[in-house]
């Protein structure tokens, strides 16, 4: 099988070996949730090569409860790489998992030499590394607290429990011709944009060794622990999903069981995508391409003709409505061909209109309220996926056959009775996909409001909550689900508790909200009411956006907006005696 590759950009990759495994805690040090593998590898020569040892470690903060970086990436590194190589600036997983572009930067690169030398982290044919020896040095406390250091975080709140150190090998390579550094997730990305062109030249490395020297032993951060093989080739979604990355725990931070099967969430009476990954060793064909079969609630669903290079993946899905009562759903999924990353799925259908706030009184009091630190969810605007195709390269060979014809008296002469064999190949082609959700919010006071204002209202009068969203796609509209649910959180709950939903105003890849009809309104009003008590000053309800859905999974994001709060209610009504004759 041969592969057709475009080669866009041409740049040197660096590549980096190292497993990620659990780390155990201790005062001031951590746990490791790392593991390793890998396969042999020279120095090379030419104008592709790595040199065993040319390796780093890119560290960022990130906190627990969302997920979010708080810190600014720093790269360890024992060598003294040039600062004019190229690299793709210090993001980490995350960032890219989080919607950030692989943008190439030409020099200005930034390193950090350890005070304490690094231990080998790829694997080669000249030195091996030691998982003992990768998650002693990190969960080690003098380095924790270099680290601290190094990024400008407090040490006493870094290993609070509320942080984790994410841990990626970095590798300094020469690709024709250019040194560059990249993490596995950067080789990832920056072979799709070649087409493959990365691969072809440097795939023990970048989609070997390096990706194979860190991954989870136990799922954690939205990553899942890696199952699969530690020391074959592995792909560029394989290697986006799952590989090149370490964690460090701290304290009492706890450690999520490898779960027995795949649970995920969904909500009822709603239009969801669920996804597997197909993983192949082998070439998957259009003479004997691959069937997915997801049986759910009784029926199956084929999804066909699917094909895959030697070596590859791919996302395979289907749509389905959920039901309108919540229960559990098991979803099992089969293929004639490769590998799924799942055999069973078990949704947890919920029903989310179970917790409206309650009727607003006029006696009502909290005079111990305080202002409560609005929340923040965690939002994912951009998703990516791809199909594979395939197509025959016809290439022709003549087979000879010659036979001698004798015309008698020892004379004679040969002819080649051969033929044409047709001896081509299949060249694949990827036909990449993307979306991104986009959304506004606006707040208004109701208008049955006696003294209503553009940007403040009285407590004790209702807000309208209006949302519109975007989803946009380069992928066939068949690929995608607009967003179906919108629901808001509001201080005076402390985001907690109580939730109010909304209505889909106008349904589709441009769908609006408004606030469901509230039933302790006398005019059936789409509000909600503010409570008659709440002081004066900012009161900033959120919404969440759900259920966009994509083959990638579901995109969401959290939106808020302020109105002031100005005096209340009781200041628009005045009661006297009747004046009399």
């Amino acid at each position: 099988m041969k592969k057709s590759y475009l080669i866009i950009i041409v740049f040197t990759l660096a590549l980096f070996i190292m497993g990620a495994s659990s780390i155990g805690y201790a005062d001031g040090g951590g746990e490791g949730n790392i593991d390793n593998g890998g396969g042999g590898l020279g120095s090379g020569t030419g104008q592709n090569y790595w040199n065993t040892n040319d390796e780093g470690v890119r560290i960022t903060i990130i906190r627990n409860n969302d997920q979010a970086p708080v810190s600014v990436p720093i790269d360890l590194t024992n060598k003294s790489p040039s600062s004019s190589l190229i690299h793709f600036g210090t993001y980490s997983k995350m960032h890219y998992r989080n919607g950030r572009s692989l943008t190439p930067v030409n020099g200005g690169y930034v390193s950090v030499h350890p005070q304490k030398k690094l231990p080998l982290i790829i694997k080669s044919d000249r030195g091996q590394a030691t998982l003992e020896e990768i998650k002693s040095y990190f969960t080690d406390e003098l380095i924790v607290q270099y680290i601290a250091d190094a990024t400008g975080f407090d040490y006493r709140t870094l290993i609070s429990g509320n942080y984790k150190l994410l841990l990626e090998p970095i590798a300094y390579i020469t690709f024709q011709g250019t040194k560059m550094a990249m993490t596995a997730h950067e080789a990832a990305l920056y072979d799709q944009v070649l087409n493959g062109g990365l691969r072809s030249k440097m795939v023990s490395v970048t989609h070997q060794n390096l990706p194979l020297a860190m991954f989870l032993e136990l799922p954690d951060l939205g990553f899942p622990a890696w199952d699969g093989s530690s020391s074959s080739r592995v792909s560029n979604d394989e290697i986006l999903s799952s590989l090149g990355l370490g964690i460090v725990r701290f304290k009492d931070t706890p450690t999520t069981p490898p779960p027995s099967q795949t649970s995920v969430q969904y909500r009822t009476n709603t239009n969801v995508i669920t996804s597997v990954r197909l993983s192949t060793a082998a070439q998957i064909t259009p003479k004997s391409p691959a069937r997915v079969t997801f049986t759910i609630m009784g029926s199956s669903y084929s999804v066909t003709n699917i094909v895959i290079p030697e070596g590859e993946s791919q996302l395979v899905w289907v749509k389905w409505r959920t039901p309108s009562t919540p229960q559990t759903v098991s979803i099992q999924i089969s293929s004639s061909e490769g590998r799924l990353s799942e055999n069973l799925i078990t949704a947890s259908i919920i029903d989310l209109n179970q917790n409206p706030p309650p009727d607003p009184k006029a006696t009502d009091r909290n005079p111990s309220y305080k202002q409560p630190t609005v929340p923040s969810y965690s939002n994912r605007t951009s998703a990516s996926w791809g199909i594979w195709s395939a197509r025959w390269h016809e290439y022709w060979v003549w087979k000879s056959n010659w036979q001698w014809y004798s015309t008698g008296k020892g004379s004679g002469y040969w002819r080649d009775n051969g033929y044409w064999k047709d001896e081509g190949w299949w060249d694949y082609d990827w036909s990449g996909y993307a979306a991104s959700l986009s959304a506004n919010q606006s707040i208004a006071s109701d208008p049955k409001s006696p003294t209503r204002s553009s940007n403040q209202l009285k407590s004790g009068y209702g807000i309208e909550i209006s949302t519109t969203t975007s989803l946009s796609s380069n992928g066939p509209s068949s690929h995608i689900i607009g967003a179906q649910h919108a629901i808001s959180y509001f201080p005076e709950f402390a985001y907690q508790k109580y939730w109010r939903l909304h209505d889909v105003k106008a349904p589709g890849f441009s769908a609006s909200f408004w606030l469901k009809p509230n039933e302790y309104s006398t005019y059936e009003s789409r509000v909600h009411f503010t409570p008659i008590w709440f002081p004066d000053g900012p009161y900033t309800p959120i919404t969440r956006i759900l259920d966009a859905w994509t083959p990638d999974g579901m995109l969401t994001m959290q939106l808020q907006d302020t109105i002031t709060i100005a005096g209340n209610l009781f200041s628009d009504w005045h009661i006297a005696p009747q004046k009399t004759k």
